[in-house]
């Protein structure tokens, strides 16, 4: 599991100081790119000429609400692991620990210039698999 930390700010939140409830994908979307940046690629996995990667499919679930001023907890699994797509679970918690919000998101590999699927690079379906909840692939 990837962790790290975010800070909710003031122009995140609507007038009763509780996160607006979109930019809980900023969050899970930041914690995304440290996950990325920890692989360490030699390519620039967001602006490149080979492969794009959009989101398929997205969804989340509000259990508490999360506060101005609060430092959030982004905890990030890979759930599914295909050859051309992966699923990514976040669970967002607050300062004591309690479960907020649980987002998925579900991205693939696409080719820049035509637009269709392909297969995961090596290199970042090694980074995903270290992240990876199950040992068998879901091909």
């Amino acid at each position: 599991m990837f962790k790290t930390k975010k800070r909710i700010n003031f122009y995140d939140c609507d007038p009763a100081g509780i996160l607006f409830y979109g930019r809980v994908y900023e969050l899970c979307h930041s914690a995304y790119e440290d996950l990325i940046s920890g692989f360490r690629l030699e390519e620039n996995y967001w602006d490149n000429e080979e492969y794009v990667v959009p989101i398929l499919n997205s969804e989340a679930h509000y259990h508490k609400p999360m506060k101005y001023g609060e430092t959030i907890s982004v905890e990030v699994k890979v759930s599914k692991l295909k050859s051309s797509s992966f699923e990514l679970e976040y669970e967002l918690k607050n300062e004591a620990g309690e479960k907020c919000t649980a987002v998925k998101t579900v991205h693939i590999f696409v080719d820049k210039s035509t637009w269709k699927k392909q297969k995961i690079k090596k290199n970042v379906r090694a980074g995903l698999k270290k992240y990876y909840l199950s040992k068998e692939e879901n091909d």
